[in-house]
């Protein structure tokens, strides 16, 4: 009786101190970083499967700031904040807009660039390309829907797409889906296919990505309709996610993005695959 009462005091005090102990800080010499691997040009999958695009070519030389190895893995976008909290990689990249929704779930380092969406349609069909500036909308829910009204005049009793969970999600459910059928799909791809196929009347999706679908010869006849569209509506910028767990990770990614972004590495990389500089409003 005293042996056993000895040893589960043994193994209570034994419980007590390692669920006291410091958590001791992970020496990140390798994370896994998850991407979608199609959302050209942010990152796709080239010939041979190779990974390519911006947001590849950025973290490249991030990891090298930050002498860490990184190993990229493909993961669907509508399973990628549960694959990370679940541990089946360290990072997020996949041109993701904070939002005060997903900070409840996820943390994010330095926004590293920031972009607008806009409508694409068959050319002619709906309402004419906007020529002027990017219609910037803040939050304030009535002062969007007056800027909109146009928009929502052409697509009533339209059928729209849009990626399953993106930014843009939760505008399209506030502003169009009273007026038209919003049809969700787990991809953007999977969306402009239908949309070159007929089966939808138009897309919403980021203009980088719209830019990259009318390059290619099999986009002819498809076209931007109406303006396009940015702001605080949409978030404060694209940055990578992490578990809130790992903010020494965090830390480290964000002192490489902010050096990346003064030395002007990550413009270069912004002109090269968007030809534009989405790094002049952060």
């Amino acid at each position: 009786m005293k042996t056993s009462h000895l040893l589960s005091a043994s193994l209570l005090a034994l419980g007590f101190l390692t669920s006291t102990a410091p958590v001791q800080a992970k020496d990140w010499k390798s994370v896994t970083i998850a991407t979608e691997g199609a959302y050209d040009p942010w990152n796709l999958t080239l010939p041979g499967g190779k990974l390519g695009g911006f947001e590849v070519e950025m973290v490249e030389d991030l990891c090298k700031r930050m002498q860490i190895t990184c190993k990229l893995v493909v993961q669907n976008w509508d399973g990628m904040i549960a694959g990370l909290k679940a541990g089946k990689y360290d990072v997020m990249m996949d041109s993701i807009v904070i939002t005060d929704e997903r900070k409840k779930e996820i943390a994010f380092s330095v926004p590293y660039a920031s972009t607008s969406a806009s409508f694409v349609a068959a050319s002619g069909k709906l309402l004419p390309e906007a020529k002027g500036p990017t219609m910037k909308l803040g939050t304030d829910p009535k002062a969007v829907r007056a800027a909109i009204e146009p928009l929502r005049a052409a697509l009533k009793g339209k059928t729209i797409g849009i990626a399953s969970g993106t930014v843009y999600t939760a505008f399209m459910d506030a502003h169009f889906k009273d007026i038209a059928t919003v049809r969700e799909y787990s991809a953007s791809a999977d969306t402009m296919l239908d949309l070159k196929a007929g089966r939808i009347d138009a897309a919403f999706d980021d203009v980088t990505l719209i830019n990259s679908i009318l390059e290619k010869p099999d986009s002819k006849g498809l076209a931007y309709t109406g303006p396009k569209i940015g702001g605080l509506v949409f978030g404060e910028g694209e940055a990578l996610g992490f578990r809130k767990a790992d903010g020494d990770l965090k830390a480290k990614f964000d002192v490489a993005i902010k050096a990346a972004l003064a030395d002007g590495t990550v413009k270069k990389l912004s002109l090269k695959w968007f030809k534009t500089d989405l790094t002049g409003t952060l």
